[in-house]
C-alpha cells in the first residue's frame, strides 16, 4: 500500500512539473508575441518622430495648409477634428448610454430585443466606408446638411454608437445584482436605481467605452472622404458673433471642414519629400491625441473604481 501511494505521489509530482513546463513555455510565447506588437508600434512611433521632429513647432500648429511644404501647417485640420469630435460625442454618448440602459434594464427579454442586440453587435463590425455611404445619402442629400461638420459628426456618431451601447451594457452587467436588490428593498423606483446606483457604479466602464470609441472615430478617414471632406482648406469655421454679417451660434456646424487624417492623406499623396515630413509630423500629433484619449480612459477608470464602495 505504501509503495502504491509513493508511486502515485511521484506520478503526481511529474505531472505537475510537466504542466509547469508548459506554463513556462506559454508565458515565453506570450511575452514574445507581446513584444512583437509593442516593438513594432514603438519602431513606427520613433520613425514618425524622427521624420517629423524638424516640423514640430508652434508655426506648424498655427498655420494653414500651403502649397509650400515649409509654410504648411495643421491649424484647420486639428480645429476641424476637435469640432467634429464634439458633434460626435454630443450625439453618440447620450443616445448610446440611453439605448443601453433601456435594453439592459427596461426592455422585455423576447425575440424583438434579441434581434436588436444581434444587430447592434453586428453593426460594431461593419466597415466604416458603409457608414460613409449611408451618411452621404441620408445626411448630405436627404436632410440637406451638405458636406459639413454636422454631417461628419453624425456619421462618426453612427460609427461609434454600437461601441458605446455594448460598452455601457457590459458595464451595467458587471454590477452585482445585490446592489439592485438592496435599492429596491429600500423603496427606490427603477429610475432611482439606475440613476443613483447603476450609472455611478458603471461609469468607469462606460467612460472607457466612450473614449475608446472616440479614439477610433478621430482616426477614421473613409467615411469622412465619402461625405466630401476637403483635402485643402485655408480657413476656419465661423466663430459665433464675428464677421459681417455676424455669424450665428450654429453656423459653424454647416461649414466646410477637414480633419487630421485627411490632411495626412493629402500630404502623403504628394511626391515632394518635404510634404512627407509634414505628414510624419501630423501623424505623430494624431497618434499622441489617440494615446492621450486612451490614457485618459485608463486614468478615469482607475480614479472612479478607487472611489467605489460596493
Amino acid at each position: 500500500m505504501a509503495a502504491v501511494m509513493t508511486r502515485r505521489s511521484e506520478e503526481l509530482r511529474a505531472l505537475i512539473r510537466r504542466h509547469k513546463r508548459w506554463d513556462a513555455a506559454f508565458a515565453v510565447v506570450g511575452i514574445l508575441s507581446l513584444m512583437v506588437g509593442v516593438l513594432t508600434l514603438a519602431a513606427l512611433f520613433a520613425n514618425m518622430l524622427i521624420d517629423g521632429l524638424p516640423r514640430l513647432s508652434s508655426e506648424f500648429f498655427t498655420s494653414f495648409p500651403s502649397r509650400r511644404a515649409g509654410q504648411a501647417g495643421i491649424l484647420s485640420a486639428w480645429v476641424g477634428s476637435i469640432l467634429v469630435m464634439f458633434v460626435t460625442a454630443f450625439f453618440a454618448v447620450p443616445l448610446g448610454i440611453a439605448g443601453a440602459i433601456y435594453l439592459e434594464e427596461y426592455a422585455k427579454k423576447n425575440w424583438f430585443t434579441d434581434l436588436i442586440e444581434i444587430n447592434i453587435s453586428n453593426l460594431a463590425g461593419v466597415p466604416s466606408i458603409v457608414y460613409g455611404l449611408l451618411a452621404l445619402g441620408l445626411f448630405v442629400y436627404t436632410f440637406g446638411f451638405g458636406q459639413s461638420i454636422l454631417s461628419a459628426g453624425l456619421t462618426l456618431a453612427l460609427l461609434i454608437l454600437p461601441i458605446v451601447i455594448v460598452a455601457t451594457r457590459e458595464a451595467l452587467r458587471s454590477i452585482p445584482q445585490h446592489v439592485r436588490e438592496a435599492a429596491y428593498a429600500c423603496g427606490a423606483s427603477q429610475w432611482q436605481v439606475v440613476s443613483h446606483h447603476l450609472l455611478p457604479y458603471g461609469m468607469p466602464g462606460i467612460l472607457t467605452g466612450v473614449i475608446i470609441g472616440m479614439a477610433r472615430a478621430i482616426g477614421e478617414t473613409a467615411p469622412i472622404i465619402t461625405i466630401g471632406a476637403l483635402t485643402f482648406i485655408a480657413f476656419l469655421p465661423p466663430i459665433p458673433g464675428t464677421g459681417d454679417p455676424a455669424a450665428g451660434p450654429f453656423d459653424w456646424l454647416f461649414s466646410p471642414f477637414t480633419v487630421m487624417p485627411i490632411q495626412i492623406f493629402n500630404w502623403t499623396s504628394r511626391p515632394d519629400p518635404a510634404f512627407h515630413q509634414n505628414a510624419a509630423a501630423a501623424s505623430f500629433v494624431l497618434v499622441l491625441m489617440t494615446l492621450g484619449m486612451n490614457g485618459l480612459a485608463i486614468w478615469l477608470r482607475y480614479r472612479l473604481r478607487k472611489n467605489l464602495k460596493w
